[in-house]
């Protein structure tokens, strides 16, 4: 019992998160998306087309939405969705109805995109990293997936916001809405990588030359930089040759340029991104 009750207390920092994110979403739905009519995808796209035919309310059709789908993941997928996803479902939707008094910011369409899109994409980005979501269109696309293993849970997603935003724009009678809700999608998805993955992402350098040795000890001490050499063989000479692997900050960069062409003018080197960097030396640095 006692290790319950620790538990409990540990989690609370979480649900707190939980709980602010479901308000920053709650309020890009309030003040920009539904007044608007921006059905950007998922269930409480569906959710403001039935707002603004029926006046149903959206945070209520976005939980009646969900019950089914959670039923059907308790019955297939077992409790792996979780009590997280189950809270944070419950608040986004208490929140957007609490919200809907709110006076809309703005009734310009591009601006409402872009904050609104902007704002859900940093709410769902907080929850994502408290290992919840919302339900939805995630159980959905789980369940689909489940059914019709071979279309991926990206492919679902897509798809249904697909249909939403269609369904939206013969509903509304508006074809640029559809336009709208697509840039809105795009925002939500872009901020959502940048809170779960950070901006600050690194470079992979892998460097060819047969002068490894020099090269690696000036990247050591001049960048505080680890480098790993692996095997290499280039099939055209059937050669040998060492390859230096090293993950850099981005403004490392050019110097490592510099050191590798100063003791090689022949050295092969190419740059890839690294979005997400765990170890000594990275993990802090990401974590910031």
């Amino acid at each position: 019992m006692t290790g319950r009750v620790k538990s409990f207390f540990t989690e609370i920092p979480s649900y707190l998160k939980i709980t602010a994110a479901c308000l920053i979403m709650a309020l890009g739905m309030s003040l920009f998306l539904i007044p608007n009519k921006i059905a950007a995808g998922g269930l409480s796209g569906i959710g403001i087309v039935l707002f603004h035919l029926f006046n149903f309310p959206v945070g209520v059709s976005v939980l009646i939405l969900n019950i089914p789908l959670f039923l059907l993941s308790w019955r297939l997928l077992g409790t792996s969705f979780g009590v997280k996803t189950l809270f944070a479902t419950v608040v986004f939707s208490v929140f957007v109805d609490v919200t809907a008094f709110l006076t809309p910011m703005t009734d310009d369409l591009l601006l409402s995109v872009l904050f609104g899109g902007a704002l859900v994409g940093l709410g769902l980005g907080l929850i994502f990293r408290e290992n919840a979501t919302t339900g939805g269109t995630d159980l959905a696309a789980k369940i689909i997936h489940r059914i019709v293993p071979f279309i991926s849970i990206g492919q679902v997603l897509l798809i249904i916001d697909a249909l939403v935003v269609v369904l939206a724009a013969l509903v509304f009678r508006q074809y640029d809405l559809a336009l709208y809700a697509s840039v809105a999608i795009f925002i939500t998805a872009r901020i959502i990588d940048v809170v779960v993955i950070g901006i600050n992402y690194s470079k992979a350098a892998y460097i060819i030359s047969l002068q490894s040795g020099r090269i690696s000890s000036r990247i050591m001490d001049e960048l505080s930089r680890g480098v790993t050499e692996l095997k290499g063989r280039g099939m055209f000479t059937g050669m040998d040759r060492p390859v230096l692997l090293c993950v850099l900050r981005r403004r490392d960069v050019p110097l490592m340029k510099k050191i590798v062409l100063e003791e090689d003018p022949e050295a092969f080197i190419f740059i890839s991104d690294v979005r997400e960097v765990l170890g000594e030396g990275f993990s802090f640095e990401q974590k910031r």
